[in-house]
């Protein structure tokens, strides 16, 4: 029987390899049975989950002093599906995640995620959603198998084992989980930060940037999280400067400028040359 580590805090100066956990990280998990988003309307009906709205913004407004960073934006989104915010720097993206994520307050409108108020609950919010930042995030002195280890222990999960050995070698990190972050490169962080997103299986996941700097394996790893979230009847928001990955993860888009919505799109209007032509004059 494979012994369990008993967790630590990550707080430690010495990090040491987790004595307690002597198996390998498993290749247990196949590509063939995550393959992309067929019949993946289904699979949530199956569930009775699909329709059921997981976040709801009402004339969100996001003021950091004088400047107004988010500008009376509404979104909805549902179990099951996974929308896209597109748009240059600047244009409010990664901040509405970060209100959706109970990080920062709305100045102004409601938020709603699962139906609680991230004004009035942000922890609860917190427990409902899974958040990958832009930025940040990761302690440089832990492990992926110490960050995963204080994650179920923070959120007081069971025989998170598994599901932990499973998504490290889904992500290719599973030969790097007794090495401290501080030596990844930014590809690998980016991966660490999906999976400690998905980890806990949140109603709504958030990923900012999940993308940028990872290889093809990365992306592909990523695709599929998105999909087994949808399958669980999770919403999706992805906030990214790369069209193509958003056409591919997400079946609408929410493209953004200066903090304002301007327009509301489905994927497949966003495809190929014809769809780059309407991002960009969307954009200028």
């Amino acid at each position: 029987m494979r012994q369990t580590a008993t967790p630590r805090p990550l707080g430690e100066r010495n990090l040491r390899r987790l004595g307690g956990f002597s198996a390998p990280v498993r290749h247990s998990v196949k590509a063939d049975t995550r393959s992309a988003a067929v019949s993946q309307n289904d699979r949530v009906d199956e569930v009775g989950q699909q329709g059921q709205r997981r976040v709801d913004i009402q004339g969100l407004w996001v003021r950091f002093g004088a400047v107004a960073a988010v500008r009376g934006i509404d979104l909805t989104a549902e179990a099951g599906r996974a929308t896209a915010l597109l748009g240059r720097n600047g244009a409010g993206k990664s901040t509405t995640m970060r209100v959706l994520a109970g990080v920062i307050p709305p100045t102004e409108g409601v938020v709603e995620v699962d139906g609680v108020d991230v004004r009035t609950d942000p922890l609860a919010v917190k427990r409902l959603t899974g958040y990958c930042p832009d930025v940040g995030g990761l302690v440089p002195r832990a492990t992926p198998w110490e960050h995963l280890q204080l994650s179920a222990r923070l959120r007081r999960l069971e025989d998170w084992e598994d599901r932990a050995h499973d998504l490290l070698e889904r992500f290719e990190l599973g030969d790097v989980a007794h090495r401290v972050t501080s030596g990844f490169s930014h590809g690998m962080g980016r991966r660490l930060s999906v999976v400690l997103a998905r980890f806990h299986q949140p109603s709504v996941l958030l990923l900012v940037e999940p993308f940028d700097g990872v290889d093809p394996l990365g992306v592909e790893a990523t695709l599929e999280a998105i999909a087994d979230a949808r399958a669980r009847g999770a919403a999706v928001l992805v906030s990214t400067h790369l069209r193509d990955l958003a056409v591919q993860a997400c079946e609408t888009a929410l493209v953004l400028r200066g903090g304002s919505t301007v327009a509301r799109l489905r994927s497949h209007e966003l495809v190929g040359e014809e769809g780059a032509g309407v991002y960009r004059a969307l954009l200028d």
